[in-house]
């Protein structure tokens, strides 16, 4: 396997700037995640400043209890045993609960959480454990239960699990039932090409899915099997135990939402000032709060006009300031965090170092920074997630064979294809056929004129027959292309399977494949390889060579 670093922009301003290293962006940010002077700080921040934390043996407890449930490793364990020393801190970074782990964005998340733990408990010569944080409170379950694959035709297609019911519950409370399950695995199952491999892999996906009855149960089991020998540790967001340690942080929210959305509106204020156009939805009156009702099912609130009343977006559903304090205190589990006060509550719940984010994470956390200072926090560090694309030997080798680079590949390869086939065209077809037309337009249009003296009604008559004459050209035309298309077949299959393998559908790799492709061709050693090797976590692309 060979590596080579790139630029590949991420599509989002905001985090081009961050990662660019932009005045204009970095003020946004406490921390310059490429100093280690600001990894010294933040250390020292945290332990000398930091105003409240969650309960650590709580903390620990609670963490085992589930990382037991997924089957982590030792390595995790040990780690999870270490954060009740307040020596230890930790890099986080999430996801939501995907089916078989969703796309591959998913992997190099974890394997970005690991280096940074790694790295940065070097240079502090202190514990610093990896916590991947699975987003189970999310309730959209039809963002997370499918993934991709690329079938033997060069189709992108689906494998996905059909939600149970209507209810909008949490991911991580909707139940499957073992046929979904079972349906699952049969469309993995076919997705994969024989393969030493194949017999393994599929094994290991079954033994997940079979012991697990949500998503978040059998992407954490994934995960576990996957990096669990490298110490990452596991988070449902949903746990109950979770929930427990964390309702102070909850009466913290709901007493201090005026202020907490004041400071997200100042934040969203500067955002626009430089030029950024925010990246998450942002309401004056909004809570930034769910709650679950009686069906499980999560509701975002609204304050009303007297601020001591919280109601659905329809205004159909009442709360009192008072019962959503009492369930703060004595029923914590009936509360869930939204996109803007999800990093307050990580950073509560954890001894936060530093949190690894996706270019659109990095980008919305950029309306946060306020709200961290409104209750005396700080911003962690923000690492940008490594990012890959793996191009395949038989992608190189059609690739070498058709003289197309990588930049070919990712700005230009239709251009490329078409020029390509008319190379093929010994014939000249394209402008033979051309030709034809002018000729004969120069030789009909003359006879058209010349019987429109004789008849002037014949004139549009004359139009209309030199019309059709040259589209039958066209059509004739447009045959002989399908038929040197027929003939190069071949080739125009390999364009096809390049740019559909590189860059399926014209997106970013990393955010359609799943990794049970890879595994499945290529074992478990490459992404061993990816996780041991070090990255600098700089935000640059990287092409992973098979």
């Amino acid at each position: 396997m060979r590596l080579e670093t790139v630029e590949w922009r991420t599509g989002q301003p905001l985090t081009d700037d961050y990662i660019n290293r932009s005045e204009k962006a970095s003020g946004l940010y406490d921390y310059d995640p490429w100093s280690k002077g600001a990894w010294s700080a933040r250390a020292d921040w945290l332990d000398r400043e930091r105003p409240f934390g969650a309960d650590r043996e709580g903390l620990a407890e609670a963490l085992r209890a589930f990382n037991r449930k997924a089957g982590n490793a030792p390595e995790a364990l040990q780690g999870i045993e270490s954060l009740r020393d307040a020596r230890t801190l930790c890099v986080v970074g999430g996801q939501q609960a995907s089916l078989f782990t969703g796309p591959l964005m998913v992997v190099y998340k974890a394997i970005t959480i690991i280096q940074a733990a790694r790295q940065s408990a070097e240079a502090l010569n202190r514990p610093v454990v990896p916590v991947f944080w699975i987003a189970g409170e999310d309730h959209d379950f039809d963002e997370v239960n499918h993934t991709y694959f690329l079938s033997a035709d060069l189709r992108v297609e689906k494998m996905k699990v059909e939600r149970p019911d209507d209810r909008r519950t949490s991911v991580s409370q909707t139940l499957l039932s073992r046929e979904q399950w079972e349906s699952a695995l049969a469309q993995l199952d076919a997705s994969l090409m024989p393969t030493e491999f194949k017999e393994g892999v599929l094994a290991e996906f079954r033994s997940a899915a079979e012991s697990s009855d949500t998503l978040v149960d059998g992407f954490a089991k994934l995960l576990a099997g996957l990096f669990g020998k490298y110490g990452l540790v596991l988070l449902d967001s949903d746990d109950p135990a979770l929930r427990r340690l964390e309702g102070p942080m909850f009466h913290t929210l709901i007493e201090r939402s005026s202020a907490i959305g004041e400071a997200l509106l100042r934040n969203r204020a500067r955002l626009q000032e430089l030029g950024y156009e925010p990246q998450a939805d942002g309401s004056e009156n909004s809570l930034n709060l769910f709650v679950f009702d009686e069906r499980g099912e999560r509701t975002l609130l609204f304050a009303d006009a007297s601020g001591q009343c919280y109601t659905d977006r329809k205004g159909e559903r009442r709360f009192s300031k008072e019962q959503l304090l009492d369930w703060a205190q004595t029923a914590p589990e009936r509360l869930s965090n939204n996109v803007m006060t999800r990093p307050l509550m990580q950073d509560y719940l954890l001894p936060v170092l530093g949190t690894v984010l996706g270019p659109a994470e990095i980008a919305y956390w950029g309306l946060t920074q306020q709200a961290f200072h409104t209750l005396g926090m700080r911003m962690p560090i923000l690492w940008p997630r490594l990012g890959f694309t793996i191009v395949e030997g038989t992608a190189q080798k059609n690739m070498q064979k058709l003289g197309l680079t990588l930049d070919d590949v990712r700005f230009r390869l239709e251009e490329r294809r078409q020029a390509w086939l008319e190379a093929q065209d010994r014939w000249q077809l394209k402008d033979r056929f051309a030709d034809v037309k002018n000729k004969f337009r120069e030789l009909y249009e003359p006879i058209v004129s010349s019987v429109a003296e004789i008849n002037p009604g014949l004139q549009k008559l004359g139009e209309t027959n030199l019309g059709k004459i040259l589209e039958q050209i066209d059509f004739f035309g447009q045959k002989a292309e399908d038929g040197l298309r027929s003939q190069n077949e071949s080739g125009l299959r390999q364009f096809a399977r390049i740019g559909q393998s590189v860059l399926p559908s014209g997106k970013l790799q990393e955010r359609v494949f799943n990794i049970s492709a890879y595994l499945n061709k290529y074992g478990s050693a490459w992404l061993d390889e990816l996780v041991q090797t070090p990255h600098e976590i700089d935000g640059k692309h990287r092409i992973c060579y098979m």
